[in-house]
C-alpha cells in the first residue's frame, strides 16, 4: 500500500459546478490535494477513479459497481498501482431505507465491519429536511470504532471530513476508508440527505 494512505485524515470535497459526471477533491490535514477522484458521467454501472493529482496521470483506487441499478448495490474496490482487489463496500438497501448503513467486505466477500449513520432520529428528521442536519457515520470493524465521516452544513457543496484515528490497530485498509467517503459524497449526496 502507498504511502498516500497514510494519513489520519482527510477532506472530500465535491467538485462545483461539474456538469456531467462528479468529481471530487481530497485533502490531506495540511490542505494539499491527496487525491482527486472522477465519477464517468452517462455509465449504467457506477465507475469511479481516484487519481494522485488533478492531472489524472496516476490512478491509485477504482471502485465500480456490481450491477446497474440495485437498491443494494456492491462496489468492488480495486489498487490498480499494487494490481490487487482490497474489497468491496455493500449498501444495506432495506436498512438504509431508515438509516443509512454500509458493509465493508473483504477480498473473499466476508463482512469486516460497518458503516452506519449516526442516529435513526436524526436520519428520519434529514430525510425530511434534506441537507439542513449534515450526516455523521461511524465506521467500525470487528466491532471496534476504526473512522468516522462527518458531513459539514453546506446547502451548495458536499463536504465530508474522514477521520481514522480511532483505528489504532489499523484495523481497516485505508484505500476502503476513502473508498467508503468517495461513495457517500457521490451516491448518499446525490440523494440530497
Amino acid at each position: 500500500m502507498s504511502d498516500v494512505f497514510e494519513q489520519t485524515v482527510y477532506t472530500v470535497r465535491k467538485q462545483v459546478f461539474k456538469i456531467f459526471g462528479g468529481a471530487f477533491h481530497i485533502y490531506d490535514p495540511d490542505g494539499n490535494v491527496a487525491f482527486y477522484s472522477k465519477q464517468k458521467a452517462f455509465k449504467l454501472k457506477e465507475d469511479i477513479r481516484v487519481y494522485t493529482g488533478e492531472d489524472m496521470q496516476t490512478e491509485v483506487l477504482t471502485i465500480q459497481a456490481r450491477q446497474r441499478i440495485d437498491f443494494s448495490a456492491a462496489y468492488d474496490v480495486f489498487d490498480p498501482v499494487a494490481n490487487e482487489t482490497v474489497g468491496a463496500l455493500r449498501r444495506r438497501g432495506f436498512k438504509s431505507m431508515l438509516r443509512d448503513e454500509w458493509l465493508f467486505l473483504d477480498t473473499s466477500e466476508r463482512e469486516i465491519g460497518k458503516i452506519k449513520e449516526d442516529s435513526t432520529t436524526l436520519a428520519l428528521i434529514r430525510r425530511v429536511l434534506t441537507n439542513i442536519i449534515p450526516q455523521t457515520y461511524h465506521g467500525s470493524v470487528d466491532d471496534q470504532h476504526v473512522c468516522t465521516f462527518k458531513q459539514h452544513f453546506n446547502p451548495f457543496v458536499m463536504k465530508v471530513d474522514l477521520d481514522f484515528s480511532p483505528d489504532l490497530n489499523k484495523l481497516l485498509d485505508r484505500r476502503l476508508g476513502i473508498a467508503a467517503a468517495v461513495l457517500l459524497c457521490a451516491v448518499e449526496g446525490r440523494q440530497g440527505t
